[in-house]
């Protein structure tokens, strides 16, 4: 349509990049479950593995059904390209096993999730890959921080499990005038809530396992950025370094669940600002995480680069870990679970489940408490959501 560069958010979430006509008006797109792609001549063969001819070969590096969903998730995001992966880790390891060598820094927040921080330390310093970790929520920190050897900046935010906030234009003014690249991990908020991009990022992640999918039943990861990077992070990242390919199938439900993806962030926000002023009010609850609170300390930066405050919550009780312990373990409706962004209510003990990958020193040093709880607000009734959380307190 000539006009779709004009649609709003939710349209293109269901249009961009498909015309049923082209496919004997099949209202949904098909499912390419082939694995490779016959050629119609030998030069056109070679043409595709020369990079001339920009036709299917091999589904690790391209599938029609991939390729419609990198196209409407670019485009929701406002970047030019995307790259779909089988995992959230997928895209990171891709981004990073592209862009990264011997003797280069990784500078990145003070928090990230368990497995990022497992593979950054585990991972990537054993292939001479330093990697510092610098308070993003003060970018002077960055500024003090960043050098000559610094190729790449990572940040999550809001941060998963203790909601920080990087103020990303700025965080992105300091990584460029150093000639680095900044990655934003936006998988809290989906580019519905917010746009890194818009920001100065320079390339956007998601474990799309959570909102984008937003029904618990597929693994994938996304990475959006300009098309000359997202071609060699295909190329070398995924074809050659780490494989990990989405399948078709997978590929299908995750356009399925875009389709309703304003709809269900909308939901999840109201939720989540309703259980967090409860909670804030609760007498047995010592403090809570949530950019929707005015109390929030970073919540004048939420409002400026947020359109809202999100599905997530994290709260600490009063009793600590043993009462946080017990408040799962009361919970009826809330079902304990990791992952996030799903139609199912979730809550889960991040230093003995998603960060446990963390000793307790480094725990304690990157801001995640021992009696954190993070809770992911589904799309079941709010009522019922609190009356559970109520019950569960007063035990």
């Amino acid at each position: 349509m000539s006009s779709a560069s004009k649609q709003a958010f939710a349209t293109r979430a269901i249009h961009h990049g498909y015309d049923p006509q082209q496919y004997h008006g099949a209202l949904c797109p098909p499912v390419f479950m082939s694995s490779t792609f016959t050629f119609p001549s030998a030069e056109y063969g070679g043409a595709c593995f020369a990079g001339t001819e920009p036709g299917y070969f091999y589904s690790r590096i391209a599938n029609p059904t991939l390729n419609l969903l990198e196209q409407r998730i670019a485009n929701l995001e406002g970047g030019e390209a995307a790259v779909a992966f089988s995992s959230g880790m997928g895209a990171v390891t891709a981004c990073c096993w592209t862009l990264l060598g011997p003797g280069d820094e990784l500078i990145v927040d003070e928090t990230l999730y368990g497995c990022t921080f497992s593979y950054f330390h585990h991972g990537l310093e054993r292939f001479g890959v330093k990697v510092t970790h610098v308070d993003m929520t003060q970018p002077e920190a960055l500024a003090a921080a960043i050098g000559p050897r610094t190729r790449l900046v990572y940040c999550e935010t809001p941060a998963n499990p203790n909601m920080r906030l990087v103020d990303i234009a700025a965080v992105a003014a300091i990584t460029h005038r150093h000639a680095a690249l900044l990655l934003v991990d936006n998988t809290y908020c989906t580019p519905y809530l917010q746009q890194p991009l818009a920001l100065g990022a320079d390339i956007v992640l998601h474990s799309a396992t959570k909102y984008l999918g937003g029904h618990g039943d597929l693994l994938a990861g996304v990475v959006v950025t300009r098309a000359e990077l997202a071609q060699d992070i295909r190329l070398i990242g995924l074809k050659d370094m780490n494989g990990a390919v989405l399948s078709a199938q997978d590929a299908a439900l995750l356009l399925r669940g875009l389709k309703t993806l304003p709809l269900r962030m909308e939901r999840h926000c109201d939720t989540a600002q309703r259980i967090a002023e409860m909670l804030a009010r609760h007498p047995a609850v010592e403090r809570v995480y949530y950019p929707g609170l005015p109390v929030f300390r970073q919540y004048q930066l939420a409002q400026r680069q947020m359109a809202r405050p999100g599905g997530m919550i994290a709260f600490e009780l009063k009793g600590g870990m043993a009462a946080g312990i017990h408040f799962l373990n009361a919970l009826q409706l809330i079902l304990r679970a990791v992952s996030l962004g799903d139609c199912e209510s979730l809550a889960e003990h991040p230093a003995s489940m998603t960060h446990s990958a963390y000793s307790e020193e480094e725990r304690h040093r990157h801001h995640i408490s021992d009696g954190l709880i993070r809770l992911s607000a589904g799309l079941e009734d709010a009522d019922d959501l609190l009356a559970d959380i109520e019950q569960a307190l007063a035990q």
